[in-house]
């Protein structure tokens, strides 16, 4: 990860962003995205943990680079979706849903200690993220989980989303997150990925909604309508194109505002 400029080491809270990115999505022989590449850029890494995609060799290897250049590990749980991505969603009760949240956060952990680290937080991928916006249950089902494992993990939520209000209640560290990449609805909410210009892809745009984010809480949604959206981590999808470009764009932009890139934890 680039070392910070001197003048960067003493910027108030208010003045720190994390960045983060969706890592370890291949699965056996094939590959999705430059995990080395972005593990240079990013401050904290989503960690998929073999439900939607990875497996254990690329699990291991993430946690390796990751815990080389001092980026935070975070587990991300999804529901069993390996065919489709994650992006399947798949209604179970709660407490099976803990089970399964359960399953994936304590195999990333136990793989991350074998390389010198531990997973420092938590966040849903795909269909499960979005569930967890709206669906009580669902949303449940990921804060027991992380209750039952480790008090201490923080939690990566959606703003105004079940999942916060859930993940505070429960006495969790509750961070919230924003996409730059992604589309928003009037709402708050993302666009889906069914309709066009659901995900941004020049690296120019995305880099300047990051510092939207970080500066003014706000983005511009779809219908072209101003949403307040305040966060102290940005996403980056690592499965997109250009990712790694957009991923430096983005870094750049943000300390080019005077913002100081850093994890979270």
């Amino acid at each position: 990860m680039p070392e910070l400029s001197p003048h960067m080491s003493d910027v108030p809270e208010s003045m720190c962003m994390d960045l983060n990115a969706d890592l370890g999505e291949g699965f056996g022989i094939w590959q999705l995205g430059d995990d080395a590449a972005l593990l240079e850029v990013i401050t904290s890494a989503n960690v998929a943990c073999g439900f939607h995609a990875g497996d254990g060799t690329i699990m291991r290897r993430v946690c390796r680079i990751a815990a080389e250049r001092g980026v935070v590990l975070g587990a991300q749980v999804s529901y069993r979706d390996l065919s489709g991505f994650g992006r399947r969603r798949i209604d179970m009760p709660t407490e099976v849903l803990a089970d399964e949240v359960l399953y994936q956060l304590a195999a990333l952990d136990g793989i991350a200690r074998t390389e010198g680290s531990r997973v420092a937080y938590v966040k849903p991928h795909g269909a499960l993220n979005n569930a967890t916006v709206l669906d009580v249950g669902q949303a449940e089902g990921v804060v027991q989980a992380v209750v039952a494992y480790d008090r201490s993990l923080a939690m990566l939520a959606q703003p105004s989303s079940q999942l916060e209000r859930l993940s505070r209640e429960a006495g969790l560290d509750t961070v919230l997150e924003a996409f730059p990449d992604r589309a928003y609805e009037s709402d708050g909410q993302l666009v889906s990925r069914r309709k066009d210009g659901a995900v941004l892809h020049d690296a120019a745009v995305v880099a300047a909604r990051a510092v939207a984010f970080a500066r003014e809480k706000q983005v511009v949604a779809h219908d072209g309508s101003l949403v307040r959206v305040a966060a102290r981590s940005l996403c980056v999808h690592g499965d997109s194109p250009g990712a790694v470009e957009t991923a430096r764009s983005v870094r750049s932009a943000l300390e080019g505002a005077g913002f100081r890139v850093t994890a979270f934890r």
